[in-house]
């Protein structure tokens, strides 16, 4: 045990120096950078989201749909990022985490596009004729210095393989352990706990497991179905909520907006305070929510059919819009409401007796009586099931870049493996872990957009401010040859 806690401080220590003011500023720099190139891409959301919707592009390349590949990305995303980031936020970075969570989700739309625009703009096929995209290839092909980007591009890959064990398949896993065992009192300790967490890990991995198998195109028929259900299912969930703690929804958007600026003490100390500690945790949680600048929504994306960088872009960003603008806000909403109308939070905090943002989510759910923790606990296995099939094909990607087809197979099995870990290991080690994984991921993505930027701003401008979404882009797609 004392090998464990060592080993957990000293992740600990790498954390919070990886998720320090340079991590901050490049994801804030890169977000404002984006928005500026792309001329403000945000006011096109209502296009995109449109988009999103529309029918696939007859006469365009490509794996799958374009709302599948939205939707594969949404169920990465969608998941513990919303329910237990955003309360793991509050707890370690006050109500003001939240603003900033939903800073990096406006200023995100922008990344979001540019990444996915270059990922499908350099995107290649297999030797079979499957589409391969993301950061690897656009810093491959993209990047003037041709060694650099190779070496960048080797890095993020290795990056996108380890943290696909850590944010799509443990914390997941871990998280959903942690909502079930939170309000079913029996199986909060000793060996009722261990069992319970290891029928939950194989039950998991059989779910997950048949899906994944099938590779892309059966995630996608999977998530086109469930995504809707589980975004409509948990938001109607919050917002009965807010409307139960009515009198308290301007109290807390006021108190979410002071303590971002001015960073005082909350909840008479319970939570985190600070401006430095509220900007921290809130684009760590931020990042983790919507993926903005990590990179990963794009190594989906780039198998959409579609007729140009462009329309693919603009359904990806709305993926962002949803997550963090709609979802994240009202789940801190619901939650800092949830605090003012119910003191005794605040006390369980201070007791102890709430130690864990599970536990967290898992009371302001309950305060919906007889169907709260019910909708909590479905919810709670819709998301991180489909996380774990959308960052799966994210792993399955990076793997092909790094191993080829033949490391597919063994890489699903330690995945799985993962999934059962999660459900029996630590939750603050599997988030530190995550956090870290993330940080790495998004430095060579952020410079592919960085260096790419004229790239975006050029084909931006011709498809989406000129009007010529509807054109399609004859570049030949290189063929791998292995």
């Amino acid at each position: 045990m004392d090998f464990i806690t060592a080993f957990s401080d000293i992740v600990s220590e790498i954390d919070s120096f990886v998720w320090g003011w340079a991590m901050i500023a490049l994801l804030l720099g890169t977000h404002i950078y984006s928005t500026v190139r792309t001329k403000f891409i945000q006011r096109k959301i209502g296009t995109a989201i449109k988009l999103s919707f529309s029918s696939d592009d007859a006469d365009a390349e490509g794996d799958v749909s374009q709302f599948g590949a939205l939707t594969a990305a949404l169920a990465a995303t969608i998941g513990t990022g919303n329910i237990v980031g955003v309360a793991t936020g509050l707890l370690a970075g006050g109500p003001g985490a939240i603003f900033w969570m939903w800073i990096t989700g406006v200023f995100g739309i922008a990344t979001k596009y540019a990444e996915t625009y270059i990922s499908v703009k350099y995107r290649v096929r297999d030797a079979n004729g499957e589409m391969l995209g993301g950061a690897m290839y656009a810093l491959e092909r993209g990047l003037k210095h041709k060694k650099l980007g190779r070496v960048l591009a080797v890095l993020f890959a290795v990056f996108a393989f380890v943290a696909s064990f850590g944010i799509g398949a443990s914390v997941q896993s871990n998280a959903l352990a942690g909502v079930v065992t939170a309000y079913i009192p029996d199986l909060q300790s000793g060996a009722q706990a261990t069992g319970a967490n290891a029928m939950i890990g194989v039950f998991l991995v059989i779910l997950v497991g048949v899906v994944i198998l099938g590779g892309i195109k059966s995630v996608t028929r999977v998530t086109e179905r469930l995504v809707p259900l589980m975004a409509v299912l948990y938001a109607a969930g919050c917002l009965v909520i807010i409307c139960m703690n009515g009198q308290y929804v301007v109290e807390a958007v006021s108190l979410i907006l002071t303590c971002a600026f001015t960073g005082q003490a909350a909840f008479g100390g319970a939570v985190g305070s600070g401006i430095a500690l509220a900007l921290q945790y809130g684009f760590k949680r931020g990042l983790f929510s919507n993926e903005s600048g990590l990179g990963s929504a794009p190594l989906v994306a780039a198998n959409a059919t579609t007729k140009n960088p462009a329309r693919q872009a603009l359904v990806s960003m709305s993926g962002t819009f949803w997550d963090t603008v709609i979802i994240c806000a009202i789940t801190g909403i619901m939650l800092v409401s949830t605090m003012l109308a119910n003191p005794s939070i605040e006390a369980g905090i201070l007791a102890g007796d709430i130690t864990a943002a599970a536990e967290l989510t898992t009371t302001a759910f309950s305060s919906i009586p007889v169907l709260g923790p019910l909708v909590l606990a479905v919810g709670m296995i819709l998301f991180t099931y489909s996380t774990m099939l959308g960052w799966s094909t994210y792993g399955n990607r990076a793997v092909m870049h790094l191993f080829g087809k033949k490391g597919i197979r063994p890489y699903q099995v330690v995945f799985l493996l993962f999934v059962f870990w999660g459900c029996i290991g630590g939750g603050e080690l599997v988030w530190n872990i995550s956090d870290i994984t993330n940080a790495l991921m998004a430095v060579p993505n952020c410079i592919a957009v960085l260096a790419l930027g004229g790239v975006v701003a050029a084909g931006t401008n011709h498809y989406v401010y000129e009007k010529n979404l509807d054109e399609v882009d004859e570049a030949v797609i290189p063929q791998l040859q292995k």
